[in-house]
């Protein structure tokens, strides 16, 4: 299977924009092969916390009409959102639908960085989902800094870790550049990371959306200036030694 990265500049808190630059990037990556592609974290609104907590119009659910450009790209989406969670705060959750538009699962981001604790509601279970053969897990930014995580992906049998993030310029280069061949060393997974490049609430993405193979090796790896999508290809079978 042919999988996408994708890094994208959002409009700050503009959910029907920021949905028709995901859409442009999805059918990209549909035409380049692809059968699903990862989006970075808060992909509807941009990192904007302040406007997330005051305005409970821009939080989105799996059936939002507002998602219907995506949901109709012609190929599965992993897509993230704040996402309402029913006690007045938002979720910071992962959507993935499939190339008809079918809602598959939804996972909320467990491990909240620092600011982001007194806005949205932390999630209690992993989230997983099956494509074309292939099991998946998901992850959200600061969530993959925590190793237990993508190890009980491995574990459960998952092939692919999808990684919706935002790593900005100075110490995020490092860590965008560290911690994600890190999981594919350590975990044997593929690990597919989606990133914001550009201006991004307080900080400034550095791009670099990519895709790295069990142990570790780079299969593909976007510039840190252009919003795009990278593709590589995925496969069942682990490799020896991880």
């Amino acid at each position: 299977m042919k999988i996408a990265a994708a890094q994208m500049t959002c409009v700050p808190a503009d959910v029907r924009a920021n949905a028709a630059r995901a859409a442009v990037l999805a059918r990209r990556a549909r035409e380049e092969g692809a059968e699903l592609v990862a989006f970075p974290e808060f992909t509807l609104t941009g990192y904007e916390l302040a406007a997330l907590a005051a305005d409970p119009g821009l939080w989105t659910d799996a059936d939002d009409p507002r998602l219907d450009p995506v949901r109709s790209a012609g190929i599965a989406t992993a897509i993230n959102v704040a996402l309402p969670a029913g006690d007045g705060r938002p979720a910071i959750a992962t959507l993935v639908h499939d190339a008809d538009g079918a809602h598959v699962t939804t996972y909320a981001k467990q491990h909240l960085y620092r600011h982001e604790q007194d806005v949205f509601r932390p999630g209690e279970q992993d989230g997983r989902f099956e494509l074309g053969g292939i099991r998946f897990s998901l992850g959200v930014c600061y969530d993959n800094h925590f190793p237990e995580l993508t190890g009980r992906g491995a574990a459960d049998g998952c092939r692919v870790h999808l990684a919706s993030s935002l790593y900005g310029t100075g110490d995020g280069i490092r860590e965008r550049a560290t911690v994600h061949p890190g999981i594919a060393e350590e975990h044997g997974l593929y690990v597919v990371l989606a990133n914001h490049v550009g201006p991004a609430g307080p900080w400034t993405g550095c791009g670099g959306a990519a895709v790295w193979a069990p142990g570790g090796a780079l299969l593909a790896e976007a510039d840190d200036r252009t919003p795009s999508v990278v593709t590589a290809e995925v496969g069942t079978a682990r490799v020896a030694g991880v």
